[in-house]
């Protein structure tokens, strides 16, 4: 019998310190070798939808699993399949869509755990959506953040998500009039944003700046202007054979370039202490993630264990005929 969460059975459960504590787990695994992953592919129908998938595996908590959704102008539908990786069988079907925005916004909170000056206390935002929220809400853990300016084109959004994150974060949000508002005095940026022209300019930039760009996984957008990657001195993707194929702020300035990719760090490194994020107070640093399905299986795994824990979600027979007959043949 595989359990079926809702997203309300998700929401439920999954928390911003429990998806922190997960995402890093499933970098440090990746970092030692005991979790896998493989890259984000895509299917399109011209004129029609497309379909998205990503596996990983966990050796420690002993799941495997797809990271799977589906891509229209109606909107997104995501689902975790989440399979015993002993026994082959499916555990639980995951309703996943906030548990994509929690594992984005976590993975960018250890990212910037390790990667951000000690001191920073101010974030400056660009794109006021769903992922947004999570993203102020993991950094929010790992820092003491004492200020944040947001800015997006629609007025009215940026508006409403200040108050809603002032109110939701106990902290001063507030809405501005431009990118390069948000950005002026923040010791850390979020580019968060479905553009497909750059948001933050190099100029911009100043010594000692964090920046996570979550916005930009297709190869042909990008969040960065060739000068704002230019000016980071160290840079970290979440996996860099994916990177390769859709981060296009890397892809655009690196081409099949090896040597440059090589100087491009993976967060599991940085989480493992193999390289550093940061080496003193004046470098520029960018994390640059696009999310990995390890992610997702780990975060995966702590919902459904706990979903067991508390009786929710709802059992589903699935294979249960085809399992009794392999039985009664002796197979």
């Amino acid at each position: 019998m595989a359990l079926l969460l809702s997203e309300a059975d998700v929401k439920n459960i999954l928390t911003m310190p429990l998806a922190l504590e997960a995402v890093e787990d499933s970098f440090r695994r990746l970092a030692d070798g005991s979790a896998q992953v493989h890259s984000r592919q895509r299917l399109h129908i011209p004129g029609k939808s497309y379909l998205h998938y990503m596996a990983g595996a966990d050796a420690v908590s002993g799941y495997m699993g797809l990271k799977m959704y589906t891509s229209a102008k109606q909107g997104l539908r995501f689902l975790v399949p989440l399979f015993d990786a002993q026994s082959g069988d499916l555990v639980a079907l995951i309703e996943a869509d906030y548990l994509g925005q929690m594992r984005t916004g976590a993975a960018s909170g250890v990212a910037t755990r390790l990667m951000a000056r000690a001191d920073a206390s101010t974030i400056g935002i660009i794109g006021t959506g769903l992922q947004a929220r999570t993203q102020l809400e993991a950094i929010a853990l790992v820092r003491k953040i004492e200020r944040v300016q947001a800015f997006s084109r629609n007025a009215d959004h940026r508006a409403q998500f200040s108050k809603e994150m002032t109110e939701r974060l106990r902290l001063p949000v507030e809405a501005v009039a431009s990118a390069e508002e948000a950005v002026r005095g923040a010791a850390i940026v979020v580019t968060s944003t479905n553009s497909t022209d750059p948001v933050l300019e190099g100029r911009w930039l100043k010594p000692g700046m964090h920046i996570n760009a979550i916005g930009a996984n297709f190869p042909q957008k990008h969040e960065l202007d060739g000068a704002a990657v230019r000016r980071c001195d160290i840079i970290a993707v979440d996996s860099r054979e994916q990177s390769k194929i859709e981060a296009g702020d890397l892809i655009q300035m690196y081409g099949d370039d090896k040597r440059r990719w090589d100087s491009v760090d993976e967060l599991a490194g940085i989480v493992a202490g193999k390289t550093s994020g940061r080496e003193n107070s004046e470098q520029i640093t960018l994390f640059k993630s696009n999310g990995i399905a390890t992610e997702d299986v780990v975060v995966a795994g702590r919902i459904y264990e706990l979903a067991r824990e508390r009786s929710l979600g709802r059992e589903i027979p699935l294979w249960e005929k085809e399992a009794r007959s392999a039985e009664a043949r002796g197979v």
